[in-house]
């Protein structure tokens, strides 16, 4: 399977690619989902360049709906991204296949609400190569989806991805219209205001709060805002139903997060698929997602609905647990830490959504520990304490990759040959050397030296897995063998450069009857497979309880706007509607 990651920039690619990425994606100059994430064609194509000397693919999101003049305008960057030698668009708005765009692979973006078997096949028949997945699938429901694909086009079927790690949208990608519609802010051409990340009071039928298991109101809560996604426990079973590559969310994270969470996925898939110790790849840290940002962990329906899906506590960054509260006083808290924690100073700590900073740490008798901050925070005794930036950690983060090469010297009638070639052999070069064929009179040691010396690549982006020398031995200079040595890697770098050649695909076409209707207005405002009667165990499929002040349900937020809830319980889904008051 692929890894593929996010990219905010070139230098988040990057990144990303030292830590072990196979693919990156990464926004266009515009209509990307994420217009905080955009970038010029210059970066994009340097990065190209640079992606691709490792193998790793590179892809453009233009995932968002356009008007006609706009679709006209992503027609000709299309081409431009081409050029710049990108691997494949992801897109969204299928109007655009009407434009003249470019032989250039078609992934069919999320944001396609890829649900079903008869929508992916519907892509797969228009000639997209690969399908992203919606989030909220179960494991059967992708493995359906590849058996339909197969069913559909046995030699060549559908690429399918899915993504394994980061945020999720509590609404099905593609069919938000809250952000849209309320604050003007439309998420389907990349300016979503993350309206599910905002605290909302709950109310019954009547305009009443309504409290939760342990009787507190539900009270400017954060009850839309669902727990980041953490598939790496499932990699196996994801293989195993049909997936092609795994996706991590990110495009707005930086190369902190990106380093952390690709190394740890990269170490997570090399072990299922049982690679050899890769030589090539360095991490100088041991991966951790503990470690930066996340909101919680969930495997999200991929086996099912399960309880606790959603933080209705924090939208922010909740980190490990490091420790209780025993007092608090001013700007003097005292800790008793978990085992095996260690504070530092800068160190970040939060409980709910409020969080402070590490001035400097006291260790005390056992666990205990005395943390000064740099301004007062009341915390009760008894809170859990969580860290949600370990600055000792970041300073580990460093990841180096090279690309694995074999060298062989041989001889030749005026003098000598060297053999670069890459371990895949997707690309070889050669140079002759005129040189004296003068035997060694210490056999071993010469050869050995000669293996030593061509081994030698310095800080280039190559790393020497195997050297082969001639069983012959024969005296030649290391300053020689140096020489040769720098010419033959410049003359690689070149050959690779040269090698590169434009992303081929058949065209993608569809008809009017494929290509939907994009008019949101009378759409609900949300759909989503998160239900707040399942998270709150009102579950009406679970239990036998109905209050009497049951429907509808409502939200509000801290300046009054109000949606409304309702719940379509035969087909385990709830929808967000727009409304004046209860």
């Amino acid at each position: 399977m692929e890894l593929l990651a996010p990219a905010k920039n070139i230098e988040v690619a990057q990144a990303a690619i030292m830590a072990g990425a196979d693919a990156v994606y990464i926004g266009a100059p515009r209509f990307g989902a994420r217009q905080a994430a955009g970038n010029s064609i210059e970066d994009i194509s340097r990065l190209t360049e640079y992606a691709h000397r490792f193998g790793v693919k590179v892809l453009v999101t233009v995932n968002t709906l356009m008007d006609d003049s706009e679709r006209k305008q992503a027609a000709s960057m299309s081409w431009q991204l081409y050029e710049a030698g990108v691997d494949a668009l992801i897109i969204q708005d299928l109007r655009l296949l009407r434009e003249n765009l470019p032989p250039i692979r078609l992934h069919a973006s999320t944001q396609c609400d890829n649900r079903t078997p008869e929508q992916v096949v519907r892509l797969q028949r228009m000639g997209f190569r690969r399908a992203v997945l919606a989030r909220e699938l179960t494991i059967d429901e992708i493995r359906a989806i590849r058996q339909a694909t197969i069913v559909e086009q046995p030699e060549h079927p559908i690429e399918l991805e899915v993504f394994v790690h980061g945020a999720v949208c509590v609404c099905y990608s593609g069919r938000c219209y809250m952000s849209e519609r309320l604050l003007g802010r439309s998420a389907n051409r990349g300016a979503c205001a993350q309206m599910c990340r905002m605290a909302y009071d709950v109310l019954d039928s009547k305009g009443r709060e309504l409290r939760d298991e342990q009787g507190k109101p539900l009270h400017q809560r954060y009850v839309l805002s669902l727990k980041d996604m953490n598939r790496s426990a499932y990699l196996q079973q994801l293989q195993d139903a049909g997936v092609t590559t795994l996706k991590i969310e990110g495009r707005l994270k930086d190369a902190d997060y990106v380093t952390n969470i690709v190394a740890f996925y990269r170490q997570k898939l090399d072990a299922i698929e049982q690679c050899e110790a890769r030589r090539e790849l360095v991490h100088a840290f041991v991966p951790d997602p503990a470690k930066t940002f996340h909101r919680g962990c969930s495997p999200y329906f991929l086996n099912g609905r399960t309880e606790n899906m959603a933080n209705w506590n924090t939208p922010k960054s909740t980190g490990e647990q490091i420790g209780i509260v025993t007092s608090s006083r001013e700007r003097t808290i005292h800790v008793q830490l978990l085992p095996g924690v260690t504070l530092h100073n800068g160190d970040g700590l939060c409980f709910g959504d409020q969080g402070f900073q590490v001035n400097s740490v006291t260790e005390l008798a056992g666990t205990a520990a005395a943390i000064n901050t740099f301004r007062t925070v009341n915390i009760p005794t008894g809170t859990m304490l969580y860290r949600n930036i370990d600055t000792a950690f970041l300073k580990q983060l460093h990841a180096e990759r090279r690309i694995p090469v074999t060298l062989a010297m041989t001889t030749t009638d005026e003098g000598f040959a060297l053999q670069i070639e890459d371990m895949h052999a997707s690309w070889s070069v050669i140079r002759t050397f005129a040189y004296a064929h003068t035997p060694a009179t210490q056999v071993e040691q010469a050869k050995q030296t000669q293996r030593n010396q061509l081994m030698k690549l310095g800080d280039s982006e190559y790393i020497a897995i195997e050297v082969n020398v001639p069983a012959e031995a024969y005296f030649i200079p290391m300053s020689v063998l140096n020489a040769w040595r720098r010419e033959i890697v410049e003359a690689a770098r070149k050959a690779q450069s040269d090698l590169h050649q434009l992303s081929q695909s058949t065209p993608v076409t569809a008809d009017e009857a494929d290509i939907p209707d994009y008019n949101a207005d009378s759409e609900p405002l949300m759909t989503c497979r998160y239900c707040i009667l399942h998270e709150m165990g009102h579950c009406r499929k679970q239990s036998n309880r109905l209050d009497a002040d049951a429907e509808p349900r409502f939200l509000r937020l801290q300046n009054g706007t109000m949606v409304e809830l309702r719940f379509d319980c035969k087909r385990c889904e709830m929808t967000v509607h727009a409304v004046s008051k209860p």
